[in-house]
């Protein structure tokens, strides 16, 4: 009990977001309660928080303030574990400084690219993600991107927020049709497929590069491609849902976006590491795209400024899952996963 009165001072003097002094007493009561310690470094949906501090003893951070590397390593102390967003970055240097007492790091998101998985596994800490509880949400976002960037309707948006809206013309605001095009989608998984799904309402013909073919059952008539090269010609959109890997990094560079045909967009709903924003903004100063929705970027949130000033992007802030239902799924998924590695069993979604 003392050495933990001690490290709540500690981090209460340090300014770290989740000391609480409402929550003091009942932090303190859960340490002698057996709970394990969980730091959570983002606000959750209140359902999850309710979750969380019924079945563990947990550091939370109702104020969503963004842990600075140092702030996380402290505010670890004492924790067993931790379930951050993929704002927070475990580099093989966080996890040699982590408090040894940290042995599993259960991931609010899908993507994992933000955790060093090979400095994990030395030093003997599990990892998990929550896959599968925001595919349809993800490819509604897809889906959104992909007309808002066809149909400009980002400056349209802003044309009637700015009143600058004067007339109707046959050549106004004149976009790309999406119906009957054909979309190519690089990583055909889950949220693949289920963009494959939707787009299949628009009588779109869908192509998709993966690392296997899919069978025929999920494969529903979509044209595989062995190589992305040979997809990206057949692509008058092309959607982006692959991971981020040394192969995937910086995939669609200049080569790449002069394979596909003039006029093309790019959606990406998936991570910006797989985009090389010079040859992206090239791709659209010059024409060869016509437009790109997207969710997802390289240092985000500082936005590459020649995308935000470019008429023909559609941007959205990482919203992808942002709807009710799949926060709440993705929270509980985390805590099942969490559950499991408590009671002794293997996590449902381990990476690492």
């Amino acid at each position: 009990m003392e050495k933990r009165a001690s490290a709540l001072d500690t981090l209460r003097s340090l300014g770290v977001p989740h000391i609480e002094t409402e929550l003091e007493e009942e932090t303190m009561a859960d340490a002698t309660s057996g709970k394990p310690t969980v730091l959570v470094t983002r606000r959750l949906p209140d359902a999850v928080h309710d979750r969380l501090m019924r079945d563990y003893d947990a550091r939370l951070n109702p104020e969503d303030r963004l842990y600075t590397k140092d702030a996380l390593i402290r505010a670890a102390e004492g924790a067993d574990a931790i379930l951050p967003c993929h704002t927070e970055h475990f580099t093989e240097e966080v996890f040699a400084s982590l408090p040894k007492s940290v042995r599993i790091i259960a991931n609010f998101s899908v993507g994992y690219d933000h955790v060093d998985v090979a400095a994990a596994k030395k030093h003997g800490v599990v990892v998990t993600n929550t896959p599968e509880v925001l595919s349809d949400a993800t490819a509604e976002t897809t889906i959104l991107l992909m007309l808002g960037a066809a149909r400009r309707a980002g400056e349209g948006e802003r044309l009637v927020r700015s009143g600058g809206w004067k007339d109707w013309s046959p050549a106004f605001m004149v976009g790309r049709a999406v119906t009957g095009k054909r979309l190519g989608i690089l990583g055909m998984g889950r949220v693949g497929q289920a963009v494959a799904d939707l787009a299949r309402a628009f009588r779109m013909e869908i192509h998709y590069h993966n690392r296997a073919r899919l069978s025929p059952d999920k494969e529903q008539g979509a044209v595989w491609h062995d190589s992305l090269n040979d997809m990206l010609p057949h692509c008058d959109f092309l959607s982006l849902h692959c991971n981020v890997t040394e192969e995937t990094r910086g995939i669609m560079n200049a080569a790449r976006f002069a394979l596909l045909p003039d006029g093309a967009v790019l959606v990406n709903a998936a991570r910006g590491a797989v985009v090389d924003d010079d040859a992206l903004v090239d791709a659209l100063e010059s024409g060869k795209l016509f437009a790109a929705g997207i969710d997802a970027y390289n240092n985000e949130p500082n936005v590459d400024k020649r995308l935000i000033a470019l008429d023909n992007t559609f941007l959205l802030p990482h919203v992808g899952s942002a709807n009710r239902e799949t926060r709440d799924a993705m929270g509980f998924r985390a805590l099942d996963n969490l559950d499991a590695f408590f009671a002794g069993r293997e996590p449902g979604d381990r990476v690492a």
